[in-house]
Formats: C-alpha cells, sequence, structure tokens
C-alpha cells in the first residue's frame, strides 16, 4: 500500500508531501517534499495510492445557501437570516466539524470564515484535476480521498500537540516520541525536514492518518450527516491505536 499526506497551502512554496509504503508489517517514509504544485499531487497518486488531503472539501450547506441567497436578495431555503450568534454557527461549521469537536474537544478551523476557505479554493481546483485523470474523488470518504486532520490526529492517538506548529523543537521531541511508538516507522533521511518544517511534519501524518482510513479504521458519517458529507466534506478522523497502523 501506498499512502499520499498532502498539507495543502494556498501557496505552492507552503505545500507539502508525504508518501509512505507499507509492507511486511513495516512502513518506510519513501519522500518528503516542500514546495508541491497541483500537478505533483496528482502524479504522486498514480496507479492504486490512497490520497489524504489537509485541507476542507467543501463548504456548510447552510453557508452556501445564505450566500446564493443574499446575493440574489432572497430568502436563503434553510430559514430566515438572524445575524445572530447560534444562527451563524450553522455558517461557520460543517457537520463534520461538530464531529471534530466532539472526538477532540475543540473547533478546527473554518472554512467559510478563516483565510482556510483561500486553501479550499485552491482544493477545488485539485479534486477537479485529480477526476480528469480517472481518481475516484468522493467527498464522504467513500473511496480512495480522504480530509485529514493532522494535529486531531496525534491527539486522538495520544500524542503532546502543544506548539508543535511552531516550534521546532517541540516537533523533534514529537517525532522521537512516534519513533519510539513505532519503531515499524522508518523515517530514513527525511528526519530533519519533518522537524524543519511544521508543514512537511503535517503532511506525514497525514499520510500516517491516511493509512487508518485506508484500513477502514476512521470515523464515518452516520445516517444523518452521510448526505451532507458528500457537498461538505468530511474529516476520517482516525479510530484504533497508533502502534496498530502497521497491521492490515
Amino acid at each position: 500500500m501506498r499512502t499520499i499526506g498532502v498539507d495543502l497551502a494556498a501557496g505552492v512554496p507552503s505545500t507539502a508531501l508525504a508518501e509512505i509504503v507499507w509492507s511486511g508489517g513495516g512502513a518506510r517514509l519513501a519522500r518528503l517534499e516542500l514546495g508541491v504544485d497541483d500537478a505533483a499531487i496528482v502524479a504522486s497518486v498514480g496507479e492504486g495510492a490512497w490520497l489524504g488531503l489537509d485541507c476542507p472539501l467543501g463548504w456548510p450547506d447552510a453557508f452556501v445557501d445564505f450566500v446564493r441567497a443574499h446575493h440574489a436578495g432572497a430568502e436563503p431555503e434553510l430559514g430566515p437570516v438572524d445575524g445572530g450568534a447560534d444562527w451563524r454557527r450553522g455558517l461557520v461549521y460543517r457537520r463534520t466539524d461538530v464531529v471534530v469537536r466532539e472526538r477532540i474537544g475543540r473547533w478546527p478551523l473554518s472554512v467559510s470564515t478563516d483565510r482556510l476557505g483561500v486553501t479550499a479554493l485552491r482544493g477545488a481546483g485539485l479534486l477537479r484535476r485529480l477526476a480528469a485523470t480517472g481518481f475516484p474523488v468522493d467527498r464522504a470518504a467513500e473511496g480512495r480521498l480522504f480530509e485529514v486532520y493532522p494535529g486531531g490526529a496525534l491527539r486522538i492517538w495520544g500524542f503532546d500537540t502543544r506548539k508543535y506548529r511552531v516550534d521546532a523543537t517541540r516537533r523533534a521531541d514529537l517525532l522521537a516520541v512516534l519513533r519510539q511508538r513505532a519503531p515499524w516507522f522508518d523515517v530514513g533521511p527525511h528526519a530533519a525536514l519533518a522537524v524543519a518544517s511544521a508543514d512537511a511534519f503535517d503532511a506525514m501524518i497525514a499520510s500516517l492518518s491516511t493509512r487508518a482510513a485506508a484500513l477502514g479504521r476512521f470515523s464515518r458519517p452516520g445516517a444523518d450527516d452521510a448526505e451532507a458529507a458528500r457537498r461538505e466534506g468530511w474529516v476520517a478522523l482516525p479510530e484504533g491505536e497508533f502502534e496498530e497502523l502497521a497491521r492490515p
């Protein structure tokens, strides 16, 4: 199995890609790169790889409905415009974001009201490019494409994530613990980049999280969320122990 993890950014310089090859009860970090463009991401998938994108794959239904209606000077289908905090929450977060908060105890960034939306615009173009090559694009995590959340995955697996995005020393400590817990994971010559770049580190975790999703060990949308997930996207938060990822 090959898993590709991508920490997608609005621009190419901050976009990172990690490829992990899984075989014989072990895993090898075969590739870790910064400055990856869409063409390189599409090419990396090749034949049979599983892809995890750290990027929202859609926007909240209520937000899309509101923007369409507001633009046309009409009432949204989902009800009158209130403008209050409770009403806004439905426009700010997707169904999957609510589940993420329930699992890890904090809200993820909002794709509709945060700068993350710019990255999602790039992600929408990337999905079109992937689909054009025949890669099965399904936002509800029913194929070989998954929306992943590296920081959330690390918390679920019991790692200490404090300041790892802003402190290289913390990333070095976190990588050391990760390798101790997973002696089957061969980082090879890529440890220095993973420590130096938070984006590269997250791409590596995205690839590990994609492994869990590829094995079916993730939180799937419930019956009430399945239809919305096809439009809004769904975060494939891992289930099971981190140490068992190498086990088929």
